[in-house]
């Protein structure tokens, strides 16, 4: 089993970059982590936003083993609490066998089509966040569930 944080296109921000790398090798040292970046269209500048969305959902979907527990980082999904997300990992790693692919969109959102493949959508906030930053404070969170997981001392619980 592992966990994968699927991205569509690379960031060229140094410190999302960086931090990105710190979590991943925090990572793993609990599970099997990859970051796998997609690469971003080009050419894309006569296109609408829904077409953007369709060829990306395309490299999406491409990138999407049949038996993955697919789980699509989305404004309108579950909103967790530290201690909950680790409650919900804690609980999928549990029901074993699935490898989990969490997954970033671009800058326009998700195509039906990946909508329809995903098994859950979960929201870091109600706020909007750049799609490159999320990786950074997707990856901090992955890493505090997983510490709190396994008692180790990182979150703090007020």
């Amino acid at each position: 089993m592992k966990i994968t944080l699927l991205t569509v296109g690379k960031t060229d921000i140094d410190w999302v970059k960086q931090g990105l790398e710190m979590y991943r090798s925090r990572l793993v040292h609990y599970i099997p982590f990859l970051v796998t970046e997609l690469p971003a269209l080009k050419g894309v500048g006569s296109f609408s936003p829904a077409q953007i969305k369709e060829k990306e959902g395309e490299r999406i979907l491409s990138a999407i083993k049949p038996g993955d527990d697919v789980i699509l980082l989305d404004e309108r999904g579950l909103t967790f609490r530290s201690v909950d997300f680790a409650a919900y990992l804690q609980k999928k790693l549990s029901a074993g066998g699935k490898d989990i692919v969490f997954v970033i969109g671009g800058a326009y959102g998700f195509s039906q089509a990946v909508y329809d493949r995903a098994n859950g959508k979960l929201s870091l906030s109600e706020m909007t966040f750049s799609h490159q930053m999320v990786r950074t404070v997707f990856a901090e969170q992955l890493y505090r569930a997983f510490t709190i997981i396994k008692g180790d001392p990182y979150h703090n619980e007020g």
